[in-house]
């Protein structure tokens, strides 16, 4: 999931291929609502995760929880504690999931061994601030509507470029206190938004499942433009 993940966003040789497949790694099953890292530690270990969805968060004074982005497999949410040693906020599993956990002093070794896979995990985070800014407009330009399906928009498009949905539909395990910790809404506020999408028949969500039925209106309502995903190619 790595290598496809990497993939999406630049290319990779034979070589490199091999060193990240042959990264020792240490894998467990997690439940829901897990703590991966948690906020204050100093983690000697990156997250992969294999299976599954997680987010970054972090619980204000009074309880009330931020979430500052969503993972997918393929993603390593806490790359930055590779050089920042300190852990600034806290990651969680949104689902099941599996994770690979991978000693720093390997990756430190394979990105001092391979300058490309360094520069594409540095290409990695600079992707990953471009979505930080992306969900600030909508936080703080975007109306509610506008919001959750510029959200659901952009999931479609990073979970088709790792091979993981197809058609405009793919599983979604988050709840509305999800999408409302993460957008800054309530939770009415989002039960209200997503009845309004179902009404106009741009979407179907049952089960954990999002149907985008409408494509083009869905995108065309929030102005979506995956520039900022800087994808180079889609899983085949």
């Amino acid at each position: 999931m790595l290598i496809r993940k990497l993939e999406s966003i630049a290319r990779l040789s034979d070589e490199e291929k091999n060193a990240i497949g042959h990264l020792p790694v240490t894998v467990r099953p997690l439940n829901a609502g897990q703590d991966i890292v948690r906020e204050k530690d100093r983690p000697s270990q990156c997250c992969l995760l294999l299976e599954g969805w997680a987010c970054r968060y972090q619980i204000l004074g009074e309880g009330k929880r931020q979430i500052f982005s969503f993972h997918i497999p393929g993603d390593i949410p806490d790359l930055q504690s590779l050089h920042l040693k300190v852990m600034d906020h806290s990651v969680c599993t949104q689902s099941q999931a599996t994770v690979a956990f991978i000693p720093h002093e390997a990756l430190l070794e394979l990105t001092a061994t391979f300058p490309g896979i360094a520069a594409i995990l540095w290409r990695d985070t600079l992707v990953d601030g471009a979505v930080f800014r992306e969900w600030m407009t909508g936080i703080g330009r975007r109306t509610a509507l506008q919001a959750v399906a510029h959200l659901f928009c952009e999931l479609y498009v990073k979970l088709e470029a790792v091979g993981l949905a197809r058609d405009h539909a793919y599983r979604l395990p988050l709840t509305q206190a999800d999408l409302g910790d993460a957008l800054g809404l309530s939770n009415v506020h989002v039960n209200r938004v997503l009845k309004e999408l179902r009404g106009k028949g741009w979407i179907t969500l049952h089960g954990g499942r999002l149907e985008i039925n409408d494509w083009r209106e869905l995108a065309h309502l929030c102005d979506f433009d995956p520039t900022y995903l800087h994808l180079e190619r889609r899983a085949a």
